[in-house]
């Protein structure tokens, strides 16, 4: 006879603390353990924070040019995936010409892209808006392209039968039944556009985090560096949670089916 291990309660309250607990664990030790390392190699935690608190007026004004680049990077994204995405639905012609394309597009580093970006547009604000479209387009524009595919085809027989053109169909079916597909694609682009964006200040530019990052690494201040992942951190996951508020707005009935499960 099998043992049965003991099943761990399924609650919204455990799936918060689990990891949170394990997380202030890490830092803990890892607070225990910085005094091992000089502070100017891996600061520890503290330090970090007061270091935060301390450039903090700075890290927001540079937070504005990332925000304005990942903002915009993150919008032009968006509107060329949908586009491209009922494009090549309604044409198979494109959809076997532009995919390949999307898919080579994703095996180029973003590292080595963006200083072409540079060298054609200047030091601007378009290469940094240039490397958010080019993180951000992919992920969005195949999981509209896999749920338009996934479509219950019943429904769009049904409607053709009805009488249904082609632009009712996809205001009656298949837009709202990519709408979830569309929120998962748009999370993990929303989480991309700050890194995009950074990258883009790496490599040019006066002024954004990835700049700030730049100039602490070169003046060894290990401390100051952290505090910049840290608003980095905290930006992207800003963006990850105005998606899941713009999904639970416009997908009301996912959060009612959530609401009517019930808890084991």
């Amino acid at each position: 006879m099998k043992k049965k291990w003991p099943s761990i309660p399924d609650s919204r309250l455990l799936r918060f603390l689990l990891p949170t607990g394990i997380l202030l664990l890490l830092i803990a030790g890892w607070q225990l353990l910085s005094p091992l390392l000089p502070p100017y190699v891996l600061p520890g935690p503290y330090a970090i924070v007061r270091s935060f608190v301390e450039v903090f007026p700075v890290l927001m004004e540079h937070s504005v040019s990332t925000l304005h680049a990942a903002g915009l990077g993150l919008f032009i994204a968006v509107a060329a995936a949908l586009l491209f995405a009922l494009l090549m639905d309604s044409l198979n012609l494109l959809y076997h010409l532009f995919y390949p394309m999307a898919v080579a597009s994703q095996t180029i580093p973003l590292i080595a892209v963006a200083p072409l970006f540079i060298l054609w547009f200047g030091f601007g604000i378009v290469p940094k808006i240039l490397a958010v479209v080019l993180v951000c387009f992919f992920p969005i524009l195949v999981n509209l392209l896999k749920s338009f595919s996934a479509l219950d085809r019943d429904y769009i027989e049904l409607m053709k039968s009805m009488g249904a053109g082609r632009l009712q169909i996809y205001r009656h079916v298949k837009l709202p039944g990519t709408l979830p597909a569309f929120f998962a694609g748009m999370r993990i682009a929303a989480t991309y556009s700050i890194m995009g964006a950074v990258i883009g200040e790496w490599l040019g530019g006066s002024s954004g985090l990835g700049v700030y990052l730049i100039r602490s690494q070169k003046s060894f201040a290990a401390s100051r560096v952290f505090a910049a992942i840290l608003m980095i951190m905290l930006l992207s996951a800003g963006f990850f949670l105005l998606v899941k508020l713009m999904e639970y707005l416009f997908l009301p009935y996912r959060r009612e089916n959530r609401t009517a499960e019930p808890a084991v």
